[in-house]
């Protein structure tokens, strides 16, 4: 499974979402863990705080976490400051009250996160870790949709990556 299937793991795929620009899906979800190992842990706060320079250091390090070590390190701090002001450092607060309308506006609100990756983030909460406010499927558009295969919340193994994959591919070929 590329994605790990329990609430505990959410912080991580959040992180994931953040990092998920430009690399091959794998990458993205290997990133959250790299970051952890070189901390001793996945703490928001930590991030926050930690001197920009020797944050995109632990990016940079080889094997670097993202293609872009340093544009990446920006981004990744810019969200755990966010968290840390906003929510106190827990991600949880994020979608834990409110309908999926006011999920949908706290995930926008996020550094990183434009409309499309805070509907996906939306359909993965939904799909594969049961947090289902209110109206998520239609808050989340075509990524809530049932047995779709478009991003990252559809994909649970090698298969179903290999179908959001093709998805892809023939949107980007439709769009030539």
């Amino acid at each position: 499974m590329l994605i790990p299937a329990t609430v505990d793991n959410v912080t991580n795929i959040h992180s994931t979402m953040c990092c998920d620009q430009q690399i091959p899906m794998e990458k993205a979800f290997s990133g959250p863990k790299v970051i952890a190992d070189r901390m001793d842990g996945l703490d928001v706060h930590r991030i926050a705080e930690t001197d920009p320079e020797a944050f995109a250091a632990i990016m940079a390090t080889p094997p670097a976490v993202h293609r872009f070590p340093g544009s990446m390190a920006k981004r990744v701090q810019a969200l755990a400051q966010y968290v840390a002001e906003h929510y106190d450092g827990d991600v949880t607060k994020i979608w834990s009250s409110g309908d999926s309308a006011v999920v949908l506006k706290r995930l926008k609100a996020l550094p990183g996160f434009g409309d499309q990756k805070a509907r996906i983030f939306l359909a993965l909460l939904g799909k594969q870790f049961g947090i289902q406010p209110d109206g998520w499927r239609e808050a989340a558009g075509s990524y809530g949709d049932e047995g779709s295969r478009r991003s990252v919340a559809d994909v649970t193994d090698q298969k179903s990556l290999l179908e959001v994959r093709d998805f892809k591919k023939a949107a980007k070929a439709a769009k030539k």
